[in-house]
């Protein structure tokens, strides 16, 4: 007898199936699901329901309509495609320059949600293959239903140096008219007021509807990180310096630009034009983003008369003043270039709170953990209780981008939570250069 034969039988079917859905149930540690095997019972065995009521029975031998048949396979496909996206991967474009020449504006990527495990859905309610917006910017979920935020068994934990792509932290509040500006960081600049009435009206996100970014993880729960001369120190060692990683640096020539085709030859992709602003009163490219290879190619030039990095010291020289410097004090004395040294939290750890160091731990304790925070006559309250302490309820992360001068990331927003934490990206399907219109061949298929 052989395996298609042995298949056929329902018994057999059942059996299959059966045992596909415990395990998913068992690593779903959802046993309330367990009353689905009454279902693919009837779907195998039985088959007394008509499961697929929009695909009617064919009880006379007629073969069903086209439109049946491709309502039965778009309902299909959206099931499959939806499961697939929950618990497997999900297709992710990179939208900005935060980590070039890394990953490059226009990659395509498949990002896998079994490398940390992935999340039982906080916002169940959504409009199938979207994430939080559709037809034009609306919204595309519904908060009737709201789960707890729980994570399933995953392959691994957040490692430093990994690509991870996770909800951006302070996307639980956005401007309707201007999403993708960080609603917080408007505020501390313009005022509340005034940026409601610019962007607004607000709308508040669910923490599984925020929208997703993608940076390198530099530092894990419990490491002390320091940025000097603009390089990553982690427990007082520094960072690899990776092939992608760039900053702006001031290239001042002799007088004229450079050839055009110099800057695209630089590295594998060269500069986007975009990015080669040169100032010619000054006869220099003030912020030209450049990997240490190609600075030192460009260097070599003859018509080029030096080449620095642009480092921000304190006072920042940079629009990056304090309120855009997490956490956002004006005597932290710290720029993107030279930021710590700062602890990162973990979970089950305790600090003693003081007026000096509650900045930086005050959203965690509010906005991350559930808590109310009050400071009255220069006592903590957490809660309602008079707090010196607070222990942390989950591991936090710290996100920077490799195009460490054109990256908002965590030097900006501060710590990231762990169960923000979407997956890791594993492949390029697909990558395409918007400044050039045209489509990165070498990248297609890549390995991350």
């Amino acid at each position: 007898m052989s395996l298609k034969e042995i298949f056929r039988n329902r018994w057999v079917r059942f059996a299959f199936w059966a045992l596909l859905y415990v395990a998913w149930v068992i690593w779903l540690r959802g046993w309330w699901w367990l009353f689905g095997l009454i279902v693919v019972f009837d779907m195998t065995v039985t088959k007394k329901v008509n499961w697929t009521f929009w695909k009617p029975r064919n009880r006379d031998g007629k073969k069903p309509s086209a439109l049946a048949e491709w309502v039965d396979a778009i309902i299909f496909a959206l099931i499959v495609v939806t499961f697939i996206n929950i618990f497997f991967f999900q297709s992710f474009k990179i939208p900005s320059s935060s980590m070039e020449s890394s990953l490059y504006t226009g990659d395509h990527l498949f990002v896998s949600k079994l490398a940390y495990g992935p999340r039982v859905p906080q916002t169940p309610l959504t409009v199938p293959l979207t994430h939080n917006v559709w037809l034009g910017g609306r919204k595309s979920y519904s908060t009737l239903i709201q789960n707890e935020c729980r994570r399933l068994k995953g392959l691994g934990k957040v490692q430093r140096d990994d690509y991870v792509v996770f909800g951006f932290p302070n996307g639980d509040t956005v401007l309707t008219r201007c999403p993708a500006e960080d609603y917080y960081s408007l505020c501390r600049r313009i005022g509340r007021e005034a940026a409601i009435s610019a962007y607004g009206p607000v709308q508040v996100r669910p923490m599984d509807k925020k929208d997703h970014y993608v940076k390198r993880c530099v530092a894990i729960p419990g490491d002390t990180l320091q940025v000097i001369d603009g390089l990553v120190y982690v427990n007082g060692v520094q960072q690899e310096n990776y092939k992608g990683l760039q900053m702006n640096y001031c290239v001042v020539t002799e007088g004229g630009k450079l050839n055009p085709k110099l800057l695209e030859n630089l590295g594998d992709y060269g500069v986007n034009p975009s990015d080669a602003y040169f100032d010619s009163a000054n006869s220099m490219y003030p912020f030209l983003p450049l990997t240490a290879e190609m600075a030192e190619q460009i260097a070599s030039y003859p018509s080029v008369v030096s080449v620095s990095p642009n480092l921000d010291s304190f006072p920042p020289d940079y629009p990056d003043s304090y309120k855009m410097i997490f956490p956002f004090t004006e005597d932290s004395g710290w720029t993107r270039d030279y930021y710590g040294p700062i602890w990162i939290p973990q979970k089950g750890a305790t600090v003693e709170l003081s007026a000096a160091n509650l900045p930086l731990y005050e959203r965690i304790i509010t906005s991350y953990e559930g808590n109310s925070l009050k400071v009255q006559d220069g006592v903590i309250y957490i809660n309602g209780e008079e707090s010196s302490s607070y222990t942390f309820q989950q591991d936090y992360y710290w996100m920077m981008g490799d195009n460490r001068h054109n990256s908002l990331d965590s030097r900006y927003w501060g710590f990231v939570p762990e169960d923000h934490i979407v997956g890791k990206p594993r492949l390029i399907w697909l990558s395409t250069d918007g400044n050039r219109k045209k489509i990165r061949w070498g990248r297609f298929f890549k390995l991350v």
